[in-house]
């Protein structure tokens, strides 16, 4: 049964608190990436064989099996896939930023130039199911961005991966797939094997060894995030309908069994309701004994005093998803200031998000989107800057840097500046 608070009675950090087992992850991910440094692709097929039962002979997937794969797929199944595509391109083309080039004074030039990522990989889980949708909304922003290359990693259960996803990789444009999962697929990525080429950055969610293996390779390698479980806060008022507000916690609940479900309401009434609601739906669910779990230990329910307490206690937690289920929303947009993605409306279900709307579901976690954000075309870009002066824009400042830099004790600095205008009154 899910547990209710008032605001006073609990704590920001208790609401998304998760109680989870202590093991040494840490640890084992060290050793796996030290053996796949060492061992390189003989490492990946030992692990394959012992985690995944599959005997890899060749770990990449041929164009003749992605082909094969997108044939044998559902033909409807294929078209939602593509219209999905679609409404990502179209959201996330919309994020391209263009070269900025800015003339402040006479004689001086700068600017920012964008140059998109050489080669980005692409972790798919394929543990206890299948991401199709994760392939589109991470190889689709990247793609936008101009990646030359990007390289897909995902464990194949008995050596077969799963169709749907290859099918989702053929038409979101993956270069490459190879069939390697968990840390030993972060470290192939990271450093390079025989087979696997090194990547400049790593994408995609992953379990607790996968996220182990992204937050030691960093550095080496760039990442997007380190994902928590998933999440979902619920804002309703009391004319929300307490079954669809159910079914809406449900829909994160039903991810694992540390995902956090939260509603704050206005509306006693309707806290009891969807409580109930909650007891009626959780039965009916394929993946019961894990939303269950949820529900029951990280589920909550809290009563605010009104959607402007609501509203401040959600933009506190930060959630990863936030729904808004009150008449005309807009008018409370501006005050939402933490949320990794926001759905507007009694008609926007955060289920939206996840496949097909067009905005990106890889989002920041565990109270990160205080500071984080969507994955976007931005993290598969770099910006360099650049500056241009001519000799006499230069003579007007060189005093200047120099007596700055020497302020910071850096007297070498302000001489590369003075020298050149020292020369010019010799000449």
């Amino acid at each position: 049964m899910i547990k209710q608070y008032t605001y006073k009675e609990i704590t920001i950090e208790e609401i998304f608190a998760r109680t989870e087992e202590k093991n040494d992850i840490a640890h084992v991910v060290s050793q796996i990436i030290a053996e796949v440094r060492q061992k390189g692709d003989e490492a990946l097929r030992e692990y394959s064989q012992r985690f995944d039962g599959a005997a890899l002979e060749v770990m990449e997937v041929t164009s003749e099996e992605m082909q094969s794969a997108y044939d044998d797929c559902d033909r409807g199944f294929i078209s939602i896939l593509e219209e999905a595509a679609e409404h990502i391109r179209g959201y996330h083309q919309n994020q391209k930023r263009t070269d900025m080039v800015y003339t402040p004074r006479k004689g001086v030039i700068l600017g920012q130039k964008i140059t998109p990522l050489d080669r980005v990989g692409l972790y798919v889980p394929g543990g206890t199911a299948n991401y199709p949708s994760t392939v589109l909304m991470n190889a689709i922003p990247a793609k936008i961005a101009g990646v030359k290359e990007v390289i897909m990693v995902s464990p194949a259960k008995g050596g077969k991966m799963n169709a749907d996803v290859l099918a989702a990789a053929k038409i979101a444009g993956v270069d490459r797939i190879f069939k390697v999962g968990g840390a030993q697929a972060i470290a192939a990525l990271a450093y390079g094997t025989e087979t696997i080429p090194r990547v400049d950055k790593i994408v995609g969610p992953g379990n607790a060894f996968v996220a182990e293996a992204k937050k030691q390779v960093f550095g080496k390698v760039s990442i997007d995030m380190i994902a928590g479980p998933s999440e979902i806060l619920v804002i309703a008022d009391g004319k929300s309908d307490a079954a669809v507000v159910a079914a809406d916690m449900l829909s994160q609940a039903e991810h694992d069994t540390m995902a956090s479900a939260v509603l704050v309401t206005d509306s006693q009434e309707l806290a009891q309701r969807v409580s109930q609601c909650l007891e009626q739906q959780i039965p009916l669910l394929p993946r019961r004994e894990i939303a269950r779990k949820s529900i029951d230990d990280n589920g909550k329910i809290i009563i605010a005093e009104n959607i402007q307490e609501a509203i401040k206690i959600a933009n506190e937690i930060a959630p990863e998803h936030l729904e808004l289920c009150v008449d005309n929303p807009f008018d409370y947009l501006a005050d939402i200031r933490h949320a990794g993605s926001i759905f507007l409306g009694r008609n926007a279900p955060e289920a939206l998000g996840d496949y097909f709307a067009g905005t990106n579901h890889t989002l920041p976690t565990g109270g990160t989107a205080r500071f984080a954000s969507p994955l976007s075309v931005d993290d598969f870009i770099k910006k360099s800057s650049f500056t241009y002066y001519t000799k006499d824009a230069l003579g007007k400042e060189a005093d200047k840097i120099n007596v700055f830099a020497q302020r910071e004790g850096l007297f070498a600095h302000g001489k590369s500046a003075t020298i050149r205008t020292e020369m010019e009154g010799k000449e």
